[in-house]
């Protein structure tokens, strides 16, 4: 049977994902890989897990098993309260929705508030993963260029009254502020709040996505931008899966009581809830105190293999290439010289040799990035 004229408009534009295709690479022992943001495994902490899930079972079987509130379990949401009350972020257990995964937390957010044709405004490089879902979204993607402080704020204002002088507003900007995926690049926070400024006068929001905030290894942390924000301007996206172990699927968003509801509403024709039984176990690990201990375990793990990753790229890198030097997070960003292309290196050289990487065009929206 021919399915081509059954197919919405949405599945005819989708496209595989470059990172999860090279990803299957990598599970050929033989490969050695630098493709994916892959949590180290033995930093899953499997034995206090195995006690925890059997507490949980015994404890509150009859209602872990079962469905549960599509905004997220009233103990886990209180335990991420917590948690980000120290990171600087006060907060309501209102404006905290449970998700499967960042990515969810983006799908639903684009849900919301995206129409086809709709304008987003990205960083150059930007996360694959969001560049797919609003091309999944059939949104107009912009991009602006960041250097090692971030978004430059020059360009994107200048973006913006381009935009506004053809009479489009911008949804949103999507930014990774802290060790962003790919460059590793952090946002200080002078740009932070020149940011929350520009969103302002020119009336559009700001969606936050900072998985990797926590893994900070050096250096200052930088302000969240949720807590910076008074308007009610910004969306903050953030994960356990770098924190704890990515097999949970568990994340969560925050976003002001108005926004929360539209994507409560959103998430209930999508999953009914995220599964409680996930959540049960998460909450009592938090509870116990488990959460502190096993972040600053991964901190010292990924800071010993980023020197020696950086170590190793000082020693046996040609002249004329460049790289970022990320003060925590798991990315690292390589910039060949002019002229040279990642693809053909990738497909050519490195494949042969049993070695992956992900191509720096696959995170441009403007066809950049292939050096």
């Amino acid at each position: 049977m021919d399915y081509s004229p059954l197919f919405s408009i949405q599945a005819k534009t989708a496209t595989r994902s470059v990172i999860r295709e090279i990803l299957k690479l990598t599970q050929k022992p033989e490969i050695i890989s630098f493709a994916g943001g892959l949590p180290a495994p033995d930093t899953f902490p499997v034995d206090i897990l195995t006690d925890i899930v059997a507490k949980v079972l015994k404890d509150q079987g009859p209602s872990a098993l079962q469905y549960g509130l599509t905004e997220g379990d009233p103990r886990l949401r209180e335990e991420i309260q917590k948690w980000i009350a120290a990171d600087g972020v006060d907060t309501s257990i209102e404006e905290i929705v449970i998700t499967n995964g960042s990515q969810q937390g983006l799908d639903l957010t684009c849900r919301v508030l995206l129409n086809p044709g709709d304008t987003v405004i990205v960083e150059l490089p930007s996360y694959l993963g969001g560049l797919q879902t609003f091309r999944a979204s059939q949104a107009n993607i912009e991009g602006v260029l960041q250097d090692e402080g971030g978004l430059r704020m020059d360009l994107l204002e200048e973006k913006l009254e381009d935009l506004a002088s053809r009479g489009i507003r911008p949804k949103f900007i999507y930014v990774v502020p802290d060790f962003q995926n790919p460059s590793g690049v952090t946002m200080d926070n002078e740009r932070r709040v020149r940011l929350l400024e520009l969103a302002a006068k020119f009336d559009t929001l700001i969606l936050e996505d900072t998985p990797y905030r926590q893994l900070r290894f050096s250096g200052q942390s930088q302000t969240p931008i949720y807590s910076l924000d008074k308007d009610g301007r910004v969306i903050t996206l953030n994960t356990f899966s770098k924190l704890f172990c990515p097999g949970f699927r568990l994340a969560w968003l925050l976003a002001p009581p108005a926004l929360a509801e539209k994507i409560i509403i959103a998430k209930q024709s999508t999953d009914l809830c995220t599964p409680p039984f996930n959540q049960a176990v998460m909450a009592q690990y938090m509870a116990e105190g488990r959460l502190g201990p096993q972040v600053e375990s991964i901190k010292k793990e990924y800071k010993e293999k980023g020197e020696l990753m950086l170590n190793l790229l000082d020693e046996h890198m040609p002249e004329g290439i460049q790289w970022t030097r990320p003060e925590g997070g798991l990315f690292l960003w390589v910039m060949l010289k002019q002229g040279m292309d990642s693809l053909e290196m990738l497909e050519k050289y490195a494949i042969p040799r049993n070695v992956a990487y992900v191509i720096g065009s696959a995170f441009y929206c403007d066809g950049g990035g292939a050096n």
